[in-house]
């Protein structure tokens, strides 16, 4: 049994490969990918090799083959149905954190089944709706409080989204991006261009994976507020002035990161608890319109190449051709 997957063979060249694949055996499911999403901003990081050799292997995919800067098979938002293996699993949608490839087998304990109410194109979003689920358990925003999200990517907008559904005060989203800044309406929150938020925020997310957007979100803090960076910069060395707002108003910063249950919940919930409010999230019909595509699985590698050149969108799909 074959199957093809997609591979960075160095930085900035992708290529398909075709491999075997064992037969399913007990515990383990053959999935058959209907679609997958490319996860720009770590996925990029892969894809020009920008990766800091430091933390390479701390930040390896659950089915990464190979090593980082490469040849590797990265890649962690796939969806599919499961087509051999256990029989109670036989015939399901499923999410995996899988890499871009059309068929694969793993445990059955790598998939997350889907729910009716849940399409195949959004269920792509389930990996970053985790990360947003958990950013807010470390941000802790609380009943009326004044928040801004820097950053419109697709971790930004998922974080948003999760937002726009509580009971807050103030919303917004801070992107430069005039395009970017009017999805925020249909998720709940105002788009504001950085120079036109409104500051005195109790917590601010940063997801822009820019200096200028988190120099922003700190300026953006009423005293003793708290930024939560959720940017992963890999090579890209970034500079902050520290020495205006910082210090005097006691403002914080802080990094969440999905490898692990935020601390504020993890005495109480596991990676199984966090990915079922994922789950519930992404039946969130507004999502819809984070994404882009299909690209079909065929001109993946192109499609990086034009993503890493600026093409904009902040969730783009690839499509796999039925059997």
């Amino acid at each position: 049994m074959e199957a093809r997957a997609y591979w960075t063979e160095a930085p900035g060249r992708g290529v398909l490969r075709v491999e075997e694949l064992p037969e399913p055996g007990r515990g383990e499911a053959l999935v058959r990918a209907t679609l997958s999403a490319v996860s720009r901003g770590t996925e990029l990081l892969v894809h020009r090799g920008g990766v800091p050799p430091e933390v390479a292997e701390r930040m390896r995919a659950p089915f990464q083959v190979g090593d980082l800067p490469g040849p590797v098979k990265y890649g962690y938002l796939s969806v599919g149905v499961v087509e051999a293996g256990e029989p109670g699993w036989v015939g399901r949608r499923v999410f995996c954190l899988h890499p871009h490839q059309d068929r694969y087998v793993v445990p059955v304990t790598a998939l997350t089944a889907l729910p009716d109410d849940v399409p195949d194109r959004r269920a792509v979003l389930l990996g970053t709706l985790e990360t947003a689920v958990n950013a807010l358990w470390d941000a802790g925003p609380l009943y009326g409080d004044r928040v801004a999200v820097v950053g419109g990517g697709m971790v930004g907008l998922c974080v948003t989204a999760l937002l726009g559904r509580m009971p807050l005060e103030r919303l917004e989203l801070v992107d430069p991006d005039p395009g970017r800044r009017a999805l925020a309406a249909g998720l709940g929150a105002r788009g504001v261009a950085p120079a036109k938020a409104a500051g005195g925020c109790d917590v601010v997310l940063h997801a822009s994976a820019t200096g200028a957007g988190l120099q922003r979100a700190l300026e953006l803090l009423g005293d003793e507020g708290e930024v939560v960076e959720l940017s992963w910069y890999g090579d890209t060395a970034v500079s902050l002035d520290l020495g205006g707002v910082v210090h005097a108003r006691r403002l914080r910063l802080r990094a969440s990161q999905v490898s692990r249950v935020s601390p504020a919940r993890s005495v109480r919930r596991t990676p199984v608890d966090r990915m079922a409010l994922a789950v519930r999230a992404a039946a969130y019909p507004a999502l819809d319109a984070l994404l882009a595509g299909p690209t079909p699985f065929e001109d993946l590698p192109g499609l990086l190449d034009r993503l890493a050149a600026g093409e904009p969108g902040p969730c783009h799909l690839v499509s796999y051709a039925s059997p």
